[in-house]
């Protein structure tokens, strides 16, 4: 299993970003998936999972701006998000569990700042 996350950068405040997480091993429609993020000497947070059946869900600090999706044929995960804080800078991951295994992306920059 690989999950390659994309799409990170240098955003001001209120800007956007998309995130992507291609995954090969794995079939993203079959597969809880979720996304997780780390701020600089903070531990790794929760942010969004998108089920099986499709349904979101998303920490509270996010709800409302940011939107978990999934494109079944291009076996890919994103993270839309808007109205970006400067506190949403951290590393963003992308992860899935298959039991016993746990597989993580390498993960990718979201810096906020003005």
């Amino acid at each position: 299993v690989q999950l390659v996350e994309s799409g990170g950068g240098l955003v001001h405040p209120g800007e956007s970003l998309r995130l992507s997480c291609v995954a090969s091993g794995i079939d993203v429609s079959t597969s809880w998936m979720y996304w997780y993020r780390q701020a600089p000497g903070k531990g790794r947070e929760y942010v969004a999972e998108i089920t099986t059946a499709g349904s979101p869900h998303y920490a509270d600090s996010v709800k409302g701006r940011f939107t978990i999706s999934r494109d079944n044929a291009q076996n890919t995960l994103y993270l839309r998000m808007d109205n970006l804080h400067p506190d949403d800078t951290a590393v963003y991951y992308c992860n899935t569990v298959d039991q016993p295994a746990d597989y993580w992306g390498q993960g990718t920059q979201v810096t906020v700042s003005s």
